[in-house]
C-alpha cells in the first residue's frame, strides 16, 4: 500500500500556473511515486481561479497578509483563500507528508515574499497561505518544499519523517497499548540516536513508567518528541557514533581483521570519504551472516526501501 502524500499539483507537471504551465518534478513523478500515492492540490484553482490567470502576491502583514492581484491591489482574494485553506487543512488525516511548491504565495513554506507599501518585500519572509494553514492545522506532519528537495540530505530527512509518521498511523490503527508503544520506541532507537541522542534517553524515561499514564495521552507525547526529534538533522558526528554502537554487537563474532576493515569504513565515513550507504551495506552484510534479533527490528538499517537510494548522498 502506497503513502498518501500531498503535494502542490504543478510538480506532477499538472499545467495548473497562472501562465499556464507547470513546475515537473521527476523526483516526485519519477522515483516518489513508487511508494507515495500523491493528493494533488492547487489552492488558486481550488478557489475559482481560471488557467491562465492574472498572477497573485502577498501584501501587506507577514504573519496575516492579503492575497491579491500583482497587477491591481482592489482585487482581493484573501477571504476566499483563508476559507479555502482552512477548510481544506481539516481534510489531510490520511496524509503522511506534504510536498509544496516553493516561493508560491499559496504553497511556499519559506522565504514568501510579503510586498510592504513601498513596493519592497518585508525584511522578514512570510508563508504561502495555504502551506501556512496545513502546518497549523497538522504541525507535526513532515512537509517540504520542492526547491530543498535538491539538497540529499534535506531530502533524507524529509523521506525517514514520512515513513516515520506512516508506521506510526499504522501502529494506531492496530491499536495502541504500553508494549505497542515501547516495542516502537526501541525499534526506532539507533534513528532516533542519529538525530538526537539526549532526547533519546528522554523518550526512554518518559515510556519506563509507562503504566502510570493513560496509553492515549502517553502515545500523543511520545509521537510529538519523535516528529520533533526526527526533523532535526542528523550529522556525519551523530550517524557516526549510531554506526560505532551497531559495530559493538558484532565484537564476539566477527575476526581481527573483519573489525579492523569495519572500523576504517566508518573512519572514512566520519571524514567525508564514503558516504553513509557504505558502512550501513557491510554491517547489513554482517548482521546477515551473524542475526541479531534486537538489530533486526532497528529501523536505521533501512528507514525507508533501499532502491531510494537516499544514503547513496550522505
Amino acid at each position: 500500500m502506497k503513502i498518501r502524500v500531498g503535494i502542490s499539483s504543478c510538480l506532477l507537471g499538472n499545467e495548473v500556473r497562472f501562465d499556464g504551465g507547470h513546475k515537473h518534478s521527476r523526483l516526485c513523478s519519477e522515483t516518489l511515486s513508487r511508494y507515495f500515492d500523491f493528493v494533488a492540490e492547487c489552492p488558486e484553482v481550488g478557489i475559482g481561479m481560471t488557467i491562465p490567470r492574472r498572477p497573485i502576491r502577498l501584501i501587506g502583514d507577514v504573519d496575516a497578509p492579503q492575497v491579491v492581484a500583482v497587477h491591481d491591489n482592489t482585487i482581493n482574494f484573501t477571504d476566499k483563500m483563508n476559507k479555502f485553506s482552512q477548510d481544506k487543512a481539516q481534510q489531510l488525516d490520511d496524509l503522511c507528508g506534504y510536498i509544496f511548491m516553493k516561493n508560491s504565495p499559496s504553497c511556499g513554506v519559506y522565504r514568501v515574499k510579503v510586498y510592504q507599501e513601498n513596493g519592497y518585500p518585508a525584511a522578514d519572509a512570510g508563508r504561502g497561505v495555504y502551506a501556512k494553514a496545513v502546518m497549523e492545522a497538522k504541525p507535526l506532519l513532515p512537509v517540504e518544499e520542492s526547491g530543498r528537495l535538491a539538497d540529499a540530505t534535506l531530502r533524507e530527512n524529509f523521506i525517514t519523517r514520512v515513513f516515520a509518521y506512516h508506521n506510526w498511523q499504522q501502529l494506531k490503527q492496530q491499536g495502541l497499548s504500553y508494549h505497542a508503544i515501547i516495542e516502537f520506541h526501541a525499534s526506532y532507537k539507533y534513528c532516533l540516536m542519529a538525530h538526537s541522542p539526549a532526547r533519546y534517553v528522554e523518550l526512554g524515561r518518559m515510556l519506563a513508567d509507562a503504566g502510570k499514564h493513560d496509553v492515549a495521552d502517553l502515545g500523543e507525547r511520545y509521537f510529538t518528541l519523535l516528529m520533533t526529534e526526527l526533523s532535526s538533522l542528523a550529522s556525519r558526528k551523530t550517524h557516526t557514533n549510531v554506526l560505532m554502537h551497531l559495530q559493538g554487537y558484532l565484537k564476539k563474532v566477527l575476526s581481527a581483521q573483519e573489525k579492523q576493515e569495519i572500523s576504517k569504513i566508518i573512519d572514512q565515513y566520519r571524514t567525508a570519504q564514503v558516504p553513509l550507504i557504505v558502512p550501513i551495506t557491510i554491517l547489513k552484510h554482517h548482521f546477515s551472516n551473524h542475526p541479531d534479533p534486537y538489530i533486526a527490528k532497528q529501523v536505521y538499517l533501512q528507514p525507508y526501501p533501499e532502491d531510494l537510494s537516499l544514503r547513496n548522498a550522505i
